[in-house]
């Protein structure tokens, strides 16, 4: 347990009965304490600050920012991965997500939160191609 800016943050008890999430860097479970605060984060995708999509057919630099634009959420709200409960990923292109997955696994650092990717036939934005949407608590 660490104390950052006056509150307490407490690792979760990581729960895998089995290992084949770990070179995704996720948890197939966590337990934690109920949380005092509890963000949901709509569906991020890669846009810009006036929602234009950016860099479409680059699958990499969709994933790239996504994350970015979602550390931009969680900063406004004071919090960080490490306060991220679950991540439910969309895209049309489960695939290009898996090649790309270092995308996520670089911005997510030690933190390790169940994650569920879903393929879907399109997104609200024509050509892009992964929208994530992130439940934290602190």
């Amino acid at each position: 347990m660490t104390t950052t800016a006056s509150r307490v943050v407490t690792r979760p008890t990581r729960i895998n009965p089995s290992s084949w999430n770990a070179a995704l860097r996720f948890d197939q479970a966590q337990l934690r304490p109920a949380p005092a605060e509890l963000l949901t984060v709509a569906g991020q995708g890669p846009v810009d600050e006036s929602g234009r999509l950016l860099h479409e057919g680059d699958i990499c630099a969709q994933l790239s920012l996504t994350m970015r634009n979602i550390e931009t959420v969680l900063a406004a709200a004071r919090m960080n991965w490490a306060d991220v409960l679950r991540l439910t990923i969309y895209t049309t292109d489960v695939d290009g997500i898996l090649a790309a997955y270092d995308a996520i696994i670089e911005r997510l650092g030690e933190a390790t939160p169940p994650a569920t990717l879903l393929g879907v036939s399109r997104l609200a934005i024509p050509g892009m191609a992964v929208e994530i949407e992130v439940t934290a608590a602190r």
